[in-house]
């Protein structure tokens, strides 16, 4: 399907009205219950401050499902109040477009999922736990050390091994009055483990 739009071109002093046909691109199958609950609620009060929310967590998520964001930023990115905000993810919550999973005990600090609810896993001290992957937006406004993130020094380079691996240090070490370790008798270092971390994407797809 094409539709025109008036366009003016130019040509000396004159100015002469032309069209352009324009593609509307190629049509996407959706789900017409989801798409007209979509539509119920931009039509409920808050709705098109939810639009802007959801609009936002999409558009930094990149190829995850989920993002942790500050209320604040999100506030920031989307000209809207912090009351907005939260009235806003409320109603989106609420009506089970997004899962919000807090950082932390005083909920500034969420992860927001879409497509899919997280998993809980067996409790670990008592406590079941869930882990998944996500984008972290993080603004400079927010760090205390602001004025000096261009300017730190690189990260040490953490040595660590899969489990059951042994150490082999190579390269120069450390100037005197600092000693290698003698060999076996290297400190014990973080190991990597095979985490019950689940892709949110995989999990879409299983269902």
């Amino acid at each position: 399907m094409l539709i025109f739009t008036a366009l003016k071109l130019l040509i000396g002093d004159v100015v002469i009205p032309v069209k352009q046909k324009k593609s509307l691109g190629s049509w996407v199958q959706v789900e017409r219950r989801a798409l007209e609950s979509w539509t119920a609620l931009l039509n409920e009060k808050g709705g098109a401050s939810a639009l802007q929310v959801m609009q936002t967590l999409i558009a930094q998520m990149g190829d995850e499902e989920a993002v942790v964001i500050s209320q604040a930023e999100l506030a920031r990115m989307i000209g809207k109040s912090r009351d907005t905000v939260k009235r806003a993810i409320s109603l989106l919550s609420s009506r089970n477009w997004i899962e919000v999973r807090r950082l932390g005990d005083t909920g500034s600090v969420n992860a927001y999922i879409i497509n899919n609810r997280v998993a809980w896993y067996g409790k670990r001290d008592g406590i079941r736990y869930s882990t998944f992957n996500a984008a972290v937006y993080v603004s400079e406004r927010e760090q205390p050390d602001r004025s000096e993130l261009d300017t730190l020094p690189p990260l040490h380079k953490v040595p660590h091994a899969e489990v059951g691996e042994q150490l082999l240090p190579v390269g120069e070490g450390l100037p005197p009055p600092s000693e290698p370790a003698l060999p076996g008798l290297e400190p014990e270092m973080p190991s990597k483990h095979h985490s019950e971390q689940i892709d949110l994407k995989d999990l879409n797809r299983k269902n």
